[in-house]
């Protein structure tokens, strides 16, 4: 049977995702000679390590076990499996071969390999899992916890958390765009007409005070929490999301405080006003849980309002640069840029589905 399914999102976002690592810094293109094919025939590369061979290996699984789902879930049939295992391949072919034309990077016969082998495996566990029947029982415990257009914004709520990788001016604190984006608009309008437009001198930005940065906190895990709310079925469903997302945030607040600043202080961003905002959002999402849908998303929409109007008035986040640093000189390299696009985007994206969502007439 037919079926929507958001694992064609997903794996539209994890494509982008490997496009991103596989061609950063996307500099330095040369064009001479154009594309190359000569890597293919070429001796397998003498050096190498275990962690290349398993993130060659294991990056590509995601993708295809993803596409084969969204394939099986549509009534791609019997095809599903050759053409699952088929595109991961192809993708890392153009790739490959893409590489030839950065300076920085080293396109390797050994690497498609890898990525081939690991959209085979993807896809060999998505048809075994549907050929067991834990794909139907999937299915069933979906439409039990879920609504049944419950698709962009689980996807958009899957975003979250990698967006809370990126340095933050606080814990949870997303969307802080507007000093960058001044400076950017008054370096592309210097010398023309619209440069009067813009103040005259930039707006002063203020450390937020405890009482703000508790208030920022609270919306900012609050807003999630009834994207969350508008996706399930029940009451009793939407309780169990509360600390569930509460958990799983504050481990990636606390892998990325790890990654930035080392392990030692993996919960340095654990103070007073962070644990005082995390406890207010809880009881005030406990106290929200019961209301419909619409007014979920209308209190999500002021929820983002509200953080992001005292977010992107408070400085960017201490020892940026240093965080930048950090994160350039590690194997998340690659990885950084895209965090960063996220942490800025996503609450301007909940945005867009909010006002997406409540335009929509009522049923």
């Amino acid at each position: 049977m037919k079926t929507r399914s958001s694992a064609w999102t997903l794996a539209l976002l994890f494509t982008v995702l490997v496009l991103y690592a596989s061609l950063y810094p996307f500099a330095g293109w040369r064009a001479q000679g154009g594309l190359s094919w000569s890597w293919l025939t070429a001796p397998l590369p003498r050096y190498w390590t275990a962690f290349d061979v398993w993130a060659n290996f294991l990056g590509y699984a995601p993708l295809g076990f993803l596409l084969a789902t969204a394939m099986l879930r549509t009534g791609w049939g019997g095809w599903s499996w050759p053409v699952a295992s088929l595109l991961p391949a192809l993708l890392s072919l153009g790739i490959e071969t893409t590489q030839t034309l950065l300076p920085m990077r080293v396109p390797s016969n050994l690497d498609l390999a890898l990525n081939s082998a690991g959209g085979v495996l993807g896809a060999s566990l998505a048809w075994l899992l549907n050929r067991w029947g834990l794909m139907a029982r999937w299915s069933q415990w979906r439409a039990q916890w879920f609504e049944a257009d419950a698709y962009g914004g689980l996807v958009l709520l899957a975003l979250w958390f990698p967006a809370l990788l990126y340095p933050a001016p606080i814990p949870f604190g997303l969307g802080q765009v507007w000093e960058r984006l001044e400076s950017a608009l008054r370096g592309w309008l210097a010398g023309t007409p619209f440069a009067d437009w813009l103040p005259a001198v930039p707006l002063p930005v203020q450390p937020l005070s405890p009482t703000a940065e508790i208030l920022s906190v609270m919306l900012c895990l609050l807003a999630p929490l009834l994207l969350g709310f508008t996706q399930m079925r029940s009451f009793f469903h939407r309780l169990l999301l509360v600390p569930a997302l509460l958990l799983v945030a504050s481990g990636v607040e606390a892998v990325s405080y790890a990654l930035t600043y080392g392990p030692q202080l993996a919960w340095a961003w654990v103070n007073p006003q962070v644990m005082l905002g995390c406890g207010l959002a809880v009881l005030a999402s406990v106290g929200l849980a019961a209301l419909p849908r619409r007014l979920c998303i209308v209190l999500m929409l002021l929820s983002l309002a509200v953080s992001l109007t005292l977010l992107n008035r408070a400085p960017e986040a201490p020892y940026f640069a240093q965080s930048v640093e950090v994160w350039e000189q590690g194997r998340f390299i690659r990885f950084h840029g895209l965090s960063q696009w996220l942490g800025w985007l996503w609450p301007w994206m909940a945005l867009a589905f909010g006002l997406a969502v409540a335009s929509r007439p009522a049923r």
